[in-house]
């Protein structure tokens, strides 16, 4: 039988596979090929988008994005053909002009996480129908998991103006 990685490499172009752990498949690729091998590995049963994240890799000046993708199946259910695999997808954009295609044509599902990522990166995912903040109640002028975003000075504008409770019992007396 041949195997997911055997099958991924004549496939697709350009992939870096690893499958050193028995449970994962972690694939590196190009932004080009993601939509194409989401949309392979759903026909292929691995059709439970678990989760989409980024990671700021501000030396590289990249955001890399992770797409983890697995067989969704009920308790009883086999995997038959399909490997019992978790598959991380990983690829890599520009931090400067952050863009990416949305999945959600493939995994409707990826709508929070993008979103998440527009509010919390600055990533735009163009296609996506509604880039409207999730969970923040003000804009930044930096997105705030970015790397560059100054997290104490943040506190001390926001916060630091706010009288402690020993000044506003002094202000009573």
């Amino acid at each position: 039988m041949v195997s997911l990685k055997e099958k991924l490499l004549s496939d697709f172009e350009g992939l870096k596979i690893d499958d050193r752990e028995a449970d994962r498949l972690f694939i590196d690729t190009q932004k080009e090929a993601v939509l194409s091998l989401l949309s392979y590995l759903k026909k292929a049963g691995y059709n439970h988008l678990a989760m989409v994240s980024c990671t700021d890799w501000i030396d590289e000046g990249k955001f890399e994005l992770v797409y983890i993708v697995n067989a969704y199946l009920s308790g009883d259910q086999v995997f038959g053909k399909k490997e019992k695999k978790c598959i991380v997808i990983r690829t890599k954009i520009s931090r400067q002009s952050a863009r990416f295609m949305t999945v959600m044509e493939i995994f409707e599902n990826a709508e929070p996480y993008e979103r998440e990522m527009h509010e919390m990166f600055g990533i735009d995912f163009e296609g996506h129908p509604r880039l409207t903040p999730l969970m923040l109640e003000r804009d930044y002028k930096i997105p705030p998991f970015r790397k560059d975003f100054d997290t104490l000075n943040y506190v001390n504008n926001t916060f630091g103006k706010i009288p402690s409770i020993e000044q506003r019992k002094e202000g009573l007396k």
